[in-house]
């Protein structure tokens, strides 16, 4: 089974969501929710550690009358998002261990809800139904299924998957390994991040500066205004507003971070500045000591 929260909205309506979820206006959310006061990506659904959380995105959220960023979801807490928008939370289910999947390249990790699993250029789960996948895994309940080809199966801890995602394994993971752990990196020296959306500056003590420029800033630019994991596809659709199918949209974003990852190792920084979680969500990571001056 896999963590989730039961949100009772305004009009009575019950919503179930799972880590990596979006809620907000935009077409791509989990929850999408029809309210002018509401953002196009105003939080997300993230296990950290055992807990289930809510982190605020574009826009920050109030429960008992004050502003977060973060929360850990508790049952029985209304979490508002608008003054005249209020989600009660009715139960959090937090199993012991989740379904994942390990294999070549691809550590043992948990199964993001519906995803595929990916071969080229690396093996990586991504959310949603991908054209062209080595197999595509979804929950019902607390029934694991994979569609590999044209055959479906059920999925249960110990199953090796065959055809072309042959050598990859269905394997038990605890939830408190599942969670991702908020980053924060030992600072080999600090770094300041001058954001400006169509270039960013970085600054570290002993180098020159380092100029980015075009899709590269816009990237950093947006991570750097909210300071929250964001889905790949929120800061992909900007950038390509033209391209509509996701599989051509991910491949022109995943070389684009690539790019940015062997811009930052070529001027002496670290690549890992911008990281992509398995379940599509980009974050900045910052050491202590890093600063971040958003001039957008």
């Amino acid at each position: 089974m896999l963590p989730h929260v039961r949100l009772r909205l305004p009009d009575g309506g019950l919503e179930t969501l799972v880590p990596g979820d979006l809620i907000g206006r935009t077409w791509s959310a989990a929850l999408r929710l029809d309210d002018p006061e509401v953002s196009e990506a105003h939080a997300l659904i993230s296990l950290r550690g055992a807990q289930l959380w809510l982190l605020a995105l574009r826009r920050r959220f109030w429960v008992a009358g004050k502003a977060l960023d973060a929360w850990p979801i508790a049952a029985g807490a209304t979490v508002r998002l608008a003054p005249r928008f209020a989600l009660v939370v009715e139960a959090v289910t937090l199993p012991d261990v989740v379904l994942g999947l390990e294999g070549p390249g691809l550590p043992a990790q948990p199964l993001p809800g519906t995803c595929s699993l990916l071969l080229d250029p690396q093996a990586r789960l991504v959310p949603g139904v991908e054209p062209g996948a080595a197999a595509v895994l979804w929950a019902t309940g607390a029934r694991w299924r994979a569609r590999i080809g044209e055959l479906d199966v059920d999925l249960a801890p110990g199953m090796a998957l065959s055809g072309p995602a042959a050598g990859f394994t269905a394997v038990s993971v605890a939830i408190a390994a599942a969670g991702q752990e908020p980053t924060r990196l030992e600072a080999e020296g600090p770094l300041r991040i001058v954001a400006s959306f169509d270039t960013v500056q970085l600054h570290l003590a002993g180098r020159p500066v380092v100029l980015l420029a075009g899709q590269l800033a816009r990237v950093v630019s947006e991570l750097a205004a909210v300071q929250q994991p964001l889905p790949w596809e929120e800061l992909a659709r900007p950038l390509w507003p033209h391209i509509e199918e996701r599989d051509t949209l991910r491949r022109r974003w995943d070389g684009l971070l690539n790019r940015l990852r062997e811009r930052l190792r070529a001027e002496g920084l670290r690549p890992d500045l911008v990281v992509s979680s398995h379940v599509g969500l980009v974050e900045l990571i910052l050491r202590a000591g890093d600063e971040v001056v958003d001039r957008g």
